[in-house]
């Protein structure tokens, strides 16, 4: 018998889609537009300040505190929760450019080599804009603040987080869920090539903070590998995480609110568990089915957000998805990107992006428009609905899994995933922060080669395609099975299971066989 959660999820479970604030706002069309999202099944929403906005609805103005008012309310009253984001644009950190607007020097610093010397200086550096320059698309491009410095990063929380806080901090923890904070960026978008990132006193940082010193071996720290290199890194990472995520997240845990959004490198542990919900971001096309979907930095992915919101105690964890997949995104490539966070353990989906208005240079602003000005929106609702039971199957539930593979030099690796993954072998990624508290929890942990002799998730014929999770919840063993491939698969299982189709919520016996299309998803269950 289905749980009646899985069949009709509660709207926590609901999709979250980035709704981009891209032209002259009224209230009427925020309420019609809330109607629509509604009639699809959509109870949700991050409200994203974009490029278009008109420019007498400023960053954090008045005018703009108006709508976010009026939207949180009408939301409120709607049941639908919200998410709201931090930056006029991205990367995050800087205010729309009014954290250097208010100080010059907090603008972004960098090291730059020069004829054999070493100098640390600020940079001409830059974030993307809120506003279209003339009819557009050449947009503003305001300047990056350093995210290294505590004090730019206080003014940044001053003028966005606690702005915030005045206009709809009465919603805090209830209709407001969360702040989302997106990919800050150590060099902003720099209009200069060559450059490390930094911040003044950086090498005092690191040697505080690593315990050595690099004054006599800077040249080094241009050489991808060396041992410099490295340590030079570690310090960013330590210290991005004392500036800037932990003064977020300790905010947002002081104000009942969630700290949403994603780091900049996909397979970077540290920044994640600051996350009261830890993300990643599918952009770019950079996962699609095929090689990329299990080899190199970005195939690590969802597994890692999933592995860390697991092993720091947090209920959800979240992937942005689609945005700037091009005009040529199809509807199974948008399904294809759920269902393969999903089985890496995913709970949370970002859909990158409804857009409020496509007039002019919008529609073509990091497309597509996955939403309302989408060919498959009249069939959205029960897409929408097909999310939500995946989402509600991956939260509260005990994830199964005995094999963990460890972190190496700062990074989650993807060569020992790749082979497990095709193996049908599920893993959790491990840190070394997690490792004293997690390892006695699995029966082989990876540093290296995978073993050869591991069982699988699943007892079923293997196929390099196929990817396996194994969940217990509401006291049922569920089994997410996907066929990542485009080609039919027919395989043969140990036993019989009931499975359940997630779009139609309709079951059927596998008589120990399991047929998946191309690029199917379904769930399996003792039948």
């Amino acid at each position: 018998m289905l749980h009646p959660e899985f069949v009709d999820p509660p709207r926590e479970f609901s999709l979250c889609p980035f709704w981009f604030w891209n032209d002259a706002l009224s209230e009427a069309e925020i309420v019609r537009q809330m109607d629509d999202f509604q009639a699809h099944g959509v109870h949700a929403f991050v409200i994203h300040p974009r490029v278009g906005l008109p420019r007498d609805i400023g960053w954090m103005s008045d005018a703009m505190g108006r709508f976010v008012r009026f939207a949180v309310e009408e939301a409120a009253r709607r049941d639908i929760w919200v998410v709201l984001y931090d930056e006029g644009m991205y990367p995050s950190g800087s205010s729309s450019g009014q954290v250097v607007a208010e100080n010059p020097e907090f603008s972004c610093r960098g090291l730059e080599l020069r004829n054999g010397e070493v100098i640390e200086r600020p940079i001409d550096s830059v974030i993307r804009g809120l506003h279209y320059v003339g009819e557009g698309p050449e947009e503003d491009e305001p300047p990056a603040a350093d995210i290294l410095n505590p004090e730019p990063v206080r003014c940044f929380i001053r003028l966005v987080y606690d702005r915030y806080r005045d206009w709809v901090g009465d919603h805090f923890g209830t209709t407001v869920k969360g702040i989302f904070t997106d990919e800050p960026s150590l060099l902003g978008r720099p209009r200069e090539k060559g450059l490390l990132p930094a911040t003044r006193q950086i090498f005092d940082h690191v040697e505080r903070l690593t315990g050595e010193d690099l004054r006599d071996r800077l040249t080094e720290l241009w050489e991808e590998g060396s041992e410099a290199r490295k340590t030079y890194d570690r310090a960013l990472r330590l210290r991005l995480e004392e500036t800037y995520y932990a003064p977020l997240s300790e905010w947002c845990q002081a104000n009942g609110l969630w700290l949403m959004g994603h780091p900049e490198p996909p397979d970077d542990p540290s920044p994640l568990r600051f996350f009261d919900v830890p993300g990643q971001d599918l952009v770019w096309r950079w996962v699609l089915p095929g090689p990329t979907a299990i080899e190199g930095p970005q195939s690590v992915q969802a597994k890692a957000a999933a592995s860390i919101a697991k092993h720091t105690g947090k209920r959800r964890n979240s992937n942005e998805l689609a945005g700037a997949y091009g005009h040529e995104l199809t509807f199974t490539e948008l399904k294809w990107l759920v269902d393969w966070c999903a089985v890496r353990g995913c709970n949370l989906f970002f859909p990158h992006a409804f857009y409020y208005s496509i007039r002019g240079p919008r529609r073509d602003e990091r497309p597509p428009d996955v939403g309302p000005n989408s060919p498959w929106w009249n069939g959205f609702e029960a897409f929408a609905k097909y999310c939500a039971r995946l989402a509600w199957l991956n939260t509260d539930s005990e994830h199964v899994c005995d094999v963990a593979i460890l972190e190496t030099d700062g990074r989650f690796p993807w060569e020992s995933a790749k082979t497990l993954f095709q193996r049908q072998i599920d893993f959790d990624y491990l840190s070394l922060r997690d490792y004293e508290a997690w390892a006695s929890q699995y029966t082989t942990i990876i540093d290296g080669d995978v073993p050869p002799d591991l069982p699988r998730t699943l007892a079923i014929e293997s196929h390099p395609d196929l990817r396996v999770r194994h969940v217990r919840k509401a006291g049922q063993s569920l089994y997410l099975v996907q066929n990542e491939g485009p080609q039919n698969l027919s395989l043969t299982l140990d036993e019989n299971f009931m499975r359940i189709d997630p779009m139609t919520v309709t079951t059927s016996s596998t008589d120990r066989k399991l047929s998946l299309k191309g690029f199917e998803l379904s769930v399996l269950t003792v039948g």
